[in-house]
């Protein structure tokens, strides 16, 4: 089968002809039929993300497909059911073999694309706003990276959940994505974020997926008693966090990985996708995908994303079938 792997650090992953794995206990084997494309699979190519494997490994964290196998003792699935995985990588090929606990059986009326496209990044935005912030109805939610794959998202559910969105993008055909998202608020990267923030009353909570100037003008511009949630730093620069601020204005900080809590709380996860699923089903989110290419061509997906010249999500099909 083909899959799209890192085989070391120093070199440029590729599409490889390996061998089809068999699943364990407690295990499945999946026909994948797409994987969503992270920021996290940039980082693991250079061997700087949280959990990178050793390689050789396969690309792709989040995917969908259809059970062709279980191991032994493996419950709760049968052979031809359609699910989603959240396997941390491995989802850049035509087949995979996931730990079952990692599935969740999906709609047949969920493409496997919007599967795929999803998890990471509807599970980080609605975990972290319901989960840790408790952003409440009438608060005030800035989001940085507003199109991007989890900047998105959390303007969608933002306003699902009652609050009044900011959106910061870069450039006007990303703040119009933003827009249809349901942004209430729109700020271009080239504006003075703190001010404008400022202008309209502060934030309550703050979303960030950028780190670097971006944060600490994000930060300041924080109402007392403020949650600011860290997700990333797609700018390349780790959020500082001067503590004396957070005593003075009385702020709370949140770390989140969605990764992280699937080891030790995946039950919410697990409760958190159900969710997600179910407000897919009833029509009141729906995945912004830019690009949907081949496998063939992860690495023009991946160089997407490199380059920030997608919205929402990049999608990579990895095989054919319903």
């Amino acid at each position: 089968m083909l899959a799209y792997q890192v085989s070391g650090f120093d070199r440029p992953a590729a599409l490889t002809e390996t061998g089809c794995p068999q699943p364990g206990p407690g295990e499945a084997a999946v026909a994948l039929r797409a994987c969503g494309l992270n920021f996290a699979d940039l980082l693991m190519m250079k061997g700087s993300y949280q959990d990178t494997p050793e390689p050789p490994f396969t690309l792709g964290l989040e995917a969908a497909g259809v059970v062709t196998a279980l191991g032994e003792g493996t419950e709760g699935f049968a052979v031809g059911d359609r699910v989603a995985v959240f396997g941390g990588c491995g989802g850049l090929a035509e087949a995979g073999v996931f730990d079952a606990a990692r599935l969740i059986r999906i709609p047949d009326e969920m493409s496997f694309e919007h599967a795929a496209a999803m998890q990471i990044a509807y599970g980080t935005s609605h975990m972290a706003l319901d989960h840790c912030a408790r952003l409440q109805p009438g608060e005030t939610l800035l989001v940085t990276g507003a199109a991007g794959g989890v900047g998105l998202t959390a303007v969608e559910i933002g306003k699902l959940m009652g609050a009044t969105v900011i959106a910061q993008a870069r450039g006007q055909e990303k703040l119009e994505v933003a827009a249809a998202a349901g942004a209430d608020h729109l700020i271009d990267a080239g504006e003075d974020l703190r001010s404008a923030v400022k202008a309209l009353g502060g934030a309550d909570v703050v979303y960030d997926a950028i780190g670097g100037d971006v944060w600490k003008a994000a930060f300041r511009s924080a109402n007392p008693g403020g949650r600011l949630l860290p997700v990333g730093f797609a700018g390349g620069e780790v959020p500082q966090i001067p503590a004396n601020h957070l005593l003075v204005k009385n702020l709370t900080v949140i770390g989140f990985y969605l990764g992280g809590y699937m080891k030790f709380r995946p039950e919410a996860v697990r409760r958190s996708f159900e969710t997600l699923f179910a407000w897919h089903g009833e029509g009141r989110i729906k995945p912004h995908i830019s690009h949907v290419l081949p496998l063939e061509q992860a690495g023009e997906g991946l160089e997407l994303l490199r380059s920030r010249k997608s919205t929402g999500k990049v999608v990579i099909t990895t095989g054919t079938g319903s």
